[in-house]
C-alpha cells in the first residue's frame, strides 16, 4: 500500500531540490556570464540623424553562445550559440566547465525528478531516497565547483579578449564584468550543498515516530508540520 506523507521538511527539500537545478540549468544556458566593455556600432544614418543602431551597448559572453549588435541593421541584440560544435568553444578550460556544469545539472534534474515522487516512495532497494538523493546532490554539488573554478581559466582566450579587451587573462576579466548567469551559478551550487545536507531532516520527518504511529493507524494520506 502507498503511504502519501508530507511534511513541512520534506516539501521543502524538494521545493529547494527542483530550485536549484532549474536555476543551474537556467545558467548554463544563459549567455549572461560576462558582460563586455561598452562599444557602440556603427551608426546609421537618416533623414533625421544617428538611427539607435548607433547606441552603446555592452555585448555579453556565455560559455557557448553571445549577445552582439551588429552593425547596419535594425534587429537590435542577437543572441545565439558562437560554438556549433563543442570543439568550437573558446577555450579548454570552458570546455571543461561545460563537462563538469553538465554532469552536476544531470543529476540535480535526476534528483528534483525523483524529489516529486518521494511523497509516496521513501526507499528504494531498502535504501532511505532521502538519504540516496542527498548523496547525489553533494556529487553534483562537486562537478558545480569545478565547473566554476576552471571557468575564469578561460578568460585568456582569443574569444573573450574580443569582449574584455587585451588585458582579460585567466582569472582577470579585464574590461568585463560578471553577469547574472556566474552568480546564478554560484547560488545555485551553494543550494545544491543545502539540499545534501537537508535531506537528511527530510528523512528524520519522515521516518519519525508520529507517521509510523499514523501508518499503524491505516491513514493513506499523513499530513504532519
Amino acid at each position: 500500500m502507498c503511504h502519501v506523507i508530507v511534511t513541512c521538511r520534506s516539501m521543502l527539500w524538494t521545493l529547494l531540490s527542483i530550485v536549484a537545478a532549474f536555476g543551474e540549468l537556467i545558467a548554463f544556458m544563459s549567455t549572461d556570464w560576462l558582460v563586455g566593455y561598452p562599444r557602440t556600432p556603427d551608426a546609421v544614418f537618416g533623414p533625421h540623424g544617428a538611427t539607435a543602431a548607433g547606441e552603446a551597448y555592452r555585448p555579453t559572453l556565455g560559455i557557448y553562445g553571445r549577445c552582439v549588435k551588429l552593425p547596419h541593421t535594425h534587429r537590435g541584440v542577437l543572441c545565439g550559440p558562437y560554438a556549433v560544435h563543442f570543439g568550437e568553444i573558446a577555450s579548454g578550460f570552458w570546455q571543461a566547465t561545460s563537462i563538469f556544469l553538465a554532469a552536476g545539472i544531470l543529476l540535480l534534474c535526476a534528483v528534483a525528478f525523483i524529489s516529486v515522487f518521494t511523497m509516496c516512495f521513501q526507499s528504494i532497494m531498502k535504501k532511505s531516497i532521502f538519504n540516496v538523493c542527498g548523496l547525489l546532490q553533494g556529487i553534483a554539488g562537486l562537478f558545480l565547483i569545478l565547473g566554476l573554478m576552471l571557468y575564469p581559466a578561460g578568460w585568456g582566450s582569443d574569444k573573450v579578449q574580443v569582449y574584455c579587451g587585451q588585458d582579460s587573462a585567466p582569472y582577470r576579466a579585464g574590461l568585463c564584468s560578471m553577469g547574472w548567469a556566474f552568480y546564478t551559478a554560484m547560488g545555485g551550487t551553494v543550494l545544491t550543498f543545502i539540499c545534501a545536507v537537508f535531506s537528511a531532516q527530510a528523512e528524520i520527518a519522515t521516518s519519525s515516530d508520529k507517521v509510523q504511529e499514523e501508518i499503524e493507524e491505516g491513514k493513506s494520506l499523513i499530513c504532519l508540520l
